[in-house]
């Protein structure tokens, strides 16, 4: 033990001091919702109802008009750039600027195309956040 007050002293060396990311002690009942068990949770919540609700069906119908399109764009523009390369390297290699020929310019815009697609997906995906947050409310969740 240290002379300093407790105040003032490190109790991160301490088991079960305050300070611990899990502390010692704690009632499993007391863990946070990120840290429990599948076996922990069974009971609380009657998921097959969640997953007849029109609202849940209406929420996994809105991912897969999102995810798939955007999916199957991404691949489709992403082996564009091989596929053209090898079947029409005589338009692929028409210079744009100076040196810098189409290839090179589609195979960077694929850097910017994937930010875009990934910002759109966090935008859209709040608006599933909310969705479920709400459903599970609906819940007693």
């Amino acid at each position: 033990m240290s002379s300093q007050p407790p105040e003032n002293r490190d109790l991160t060396p301490e088991s079960a001091a305050p300070t611990d990311i899990a502390p010692l002690g704690r009632n499993p009942s007391d863990k946070p919702a990120h840290e429990r068990t599948a076996a922990e949770e069974a009971g609380t919540v009657n998921w097959n109802a969640i997953a007849e609700d029109p609202d849940f069906k209406a929420l996994l119908a809105d991912k897969v008009r999102f995810i798939l399109p955007a999916t199957v764009f991404f691949i489709v523009y992403y082996f564009a750039l091989p596929i053209s390369v090898g079947w029409f390297p005589g338009l692929m290699e028409t210079r744009i600027i100076g040196e810098v020929n189409l290839a090179y310019l589609f195979a960077l815009s694929q850097f910017p195309m994937a930010w875009i697609i990934a910002f759109l997906y966090v935008f859209v995906a709040t608006g599933w956040d909310k969705k479920a947050a709400a459903l599970l409310t609906k819940f007693g969740r």
